[in-house]
């Protein structure tokens, strides 16, 4: 089946297992050995090339700590694409989550959750809101 593109649903649910593994600051390698697998088949479940089985997922949601549900959250519809209709823009959910998948968002995202005083957060919140204003976005 060369050529075929994956199924929207199993992307999806491949960038989730990706997102909660970094989160975890897990490696492929790792996650694989927990599942008796190699790293090779951990990359493709997460980039959707081949599908996990429910009971693959079921152990994959016990090794990483969530439920299963988790990976379907903003989950497409089957077959066309799009995403579940909801009260958010799509394309600013999107949004963060490709920047949340991204190593820079990662890091970002765990840098700040460390900083306990409130003063000192909403200062980087600042901080960040102008020098992005600063580049010319918003």
């Amino acid at each position: 089946m060369a050529g075929k593109k994956p199924n929207p649903v199993d992307t999806h649910v491949g960038s989730r297992v990706r997102l909660r593994r970094m989160l975890l600051g897990m490696s492929q390698e790792r996650l694989g050995d927990s599942m008796g697998l190699t790293f090779q088949q951990v990359q493709k479940y997460e980039k959707g090339v081949n599908r996990i089985g429910a009971s693959r997922l079921f152990q994959i949601s016990k090794i990483l700590d969530v439920p299963v549900q988790f990976f379907f959250e903003e989950a497409p519809y089957v077959g066309d694409g799009s995403k579940a209709p909801g009260m958010a823009e799509p394309d600013s959910e999107a949004f963060i989550l490709e920047f949340l998948n991204s190593r820079e968002g990662l890091e970002l995202n765990r840098a700040f959750v460390k900083i306990s005083d409130p003063k000192v957060r909403k200062s980087v919140v600042d901080l960040v809101r102008a020098l992005s204003v600063g580049s010319g976005t918003n």
